[in-house]
């Protein structure tokens, strides 16, 4: 039997493949046969199509539970699934078009324009992918064509290196980069998290992440399912749904604006979650005050960990013990962590430095760029995080910065280069730069910093905010701008954003207004 994830998954369904292991809001059901018979036929589709093993389909549809099943479809033929976020527009799927050359692109009806025109633009770049199309109830294209085919479908053979999905993130340059994930590094950090978080098959699973990034694919969903447990699956978060179907659950996953909505929302409290067993939090720092204030409302502690595209989960908190705010616990089995300094020597509990990390989690590199993914590497193999972190006495990790510019916000990933870059191209715009600062909702909020030509009075922050909802997706764009004269340098020429994000008027940009 080969190493392909599927046959993993496959192994661990239950002898009655009449059980549900997905459930909507609206109460329809999917078993375990529906995903056997359903990955088949999109498979088949595919194999049909010429696409082969390593071929890439890149996939921007809405959430619904066929995301889920085209993610494992792939899988199970070898090929390497490519999620992105539906907000992405036209100029920003140009590069991850052309850089991933996927075979066939399957997209949201109101997307196949950009599609078609991108694909007659870059023709001479790259071959020009099928398109299909599949909205969020299931019906389109790729449906129409996958009706009638029989689920005769096996698996794939793959070796555990071989790349399984393609998941794009980026650095401060702004050049999107595809971090390549293996069928063994999604088993392994699978594995792990079974381990560490206690999975059951009584538990259930209250789903209401995206689907484009690891945490609502593979942290959440693939855990879920290699445990048996069943999904509750909502189309997007809504504190008002959530509250509602919590009764029902036993574990929650969110990012940190995702408590903070529920702690806004009155009707939420103890009696909500009087089934629950776990709430889990990450992909942004979770505020010591969130902590505090859900664990007051609800009795419940957050469970907070530390991931990356690049590793998945590396450290959390744990089930039974201590979880404490401001730190993200312990690293999962099969992790090694450590934090060093500048010569890359390890550093005592208490002293900042660089959080590196090595494990058969980890990422194969970055998908056509050797160069970045060898410099992403340390000399005895562990990967550099970017992030600062310090030890605490007891032994968790504390993550205290990062030496990149990356703001989350709401979860999400903005990288300032990429923003600055569509700023600066703007009329009557000198430079700009972007930066992060505190926002009680979403934990970070984009800010940009920008100056003025000469004579260009005129730009006002309403006028550059319209200009960028153009070119952007909604969550990259700032929530305020602010002019000034020019942009701190140091003596080599580099703006200062540490200076910026420590002026009190940016930091306090979205602060509660205080009484006189």
């Amino acid at each position: 039997m080969s190493d392909n994830l599927y046959n993993l998954l496959r192994q661990r369904f239950p002898p009655d493949l009449a059980q549900t292991f997905l459930e909507t809001e609206t109460g329809a059901a999917y078993s375990y046969h529906d995903l056997d018979q359903q990955t088949s036929r999109y498979a088949t589709y595919f194999s049909r199509l010429g696409l082969s093993k390593g071929d890439r389909v890149l996939v921007q549809i809405e959430k619904s539970p066929q995301t889920l099943l085209l993610c494992f479809a792939c899988i199970r033929a070898g090929l390497i699934y490519v999620p992105l976020n539906p907000a992405y527009r036209r100029n920003e799927l140009r590069y991850l078009l052309a850089d991933a050359e996927p075979k066939v692109v399957i997209c949201r009806p109101l997307a196949l324009p950009d599609y078609s025109a991108l694909g007659a633009d870059l023709k001479d770049q790259i071959a020009p992918p099928r398109i299909e199309i599949l909205d969020e109830q299931g019906a389109g294209s790729l449906a129409e064509h996958c009706a009638n085919i029989p689920p005769l479908f096996g698996t794939t053979p793959c070796a555990g290196s071989d790349v399984a999905v393609l998941l794009y993130t980026s650095g401060t340059t702004g050049q999107p980069k595809g971090a390549m994930i293996t069928h063994r590094n999604l088993l392994a950090n699978m594995s792990a998290l079974q381990e560490t978080w206690r999975w059951r098959p009584t538990d259930v699973l209250l789903h209401s992440l995206p689907l484009y990034h690891y945490h609502g694919l593979f942290i959440a969903c693939l855990t879920a399912m290699l445990g048996r447990t069943k999904i509750l699956f909502l189309p997007k978060f809504d504190a008002a749904s959530v509250t509602t179907h919590l009764p029902r659950a036993t574990v929650f996953m969110g990012v940190p604006t995702y408590y903070t909505r529920l702690l806004e929302h009155p009707p939420f409290g103890q009696d909500t979650c009087r089934n629950m067993r776990l709430f889990i939090s990450g992909s942004a720092p979770l505020l010591e005050q969130t902590f505090v204030e859900f664990q007051e409302r609800t009795g419940f502690p957050i469970l907070e960990r530390y991931g990356m595209t690049e590793a998945g989960v590396i450290t959390s908190n744990p089930v039974n013990g201590p979880r404490l705010p401001s730190t993200v616990g312990t690293p999962l089995p099969g992790f090694l962590v450590r934090v060093v300094n500048e010569a890359g020597n390890d550093l005592p509990a208490g002293e900042v430095g660089e959080i590196q990390i090595k494990g058969e989690s980890v990422f194969a590199g970055y998908w056509r760029k050797p160069d970045e993914t060898a410099a992403s590497f340390t000399a005895d193999g562990f990967f550099k995080t970017g992030d600062l972190g310090r030890w605490e006495p007891n032994g968790y990790l504390a993550i205290v910065g990062r030496s990149k510019d990356l703001v989350i916000s709401g979860g999400l990933n903005v990288y300032p280069k990429e923003i600055e870059l569509a700023i600066d191209q703007m009329d009557g715009v000198a430079e700009s730069a972007v930066i992060g600062v505190p926002h009680p909702d979403f934990g970070e909020a984009v800010v940009a910093v920008v100056a003025r030509k000469p004579g260009a009075d005129r730009l006002t922050e309403e006028s550059l905010l319209a200009q960028l909802k153009e070119a952007l997706a909604n969550y990259k764009v700032p929530k305020r701008i602010f002019f000034v004269d020019e942009l701190p340098r140091n003596a080599m020429g580099k703006v200062q954003k540490n200076l910026l994000r420590s002026q009190p008027d940016y930091r306090a940009a979205f602060s509660p207004a205080r009484p006189a």
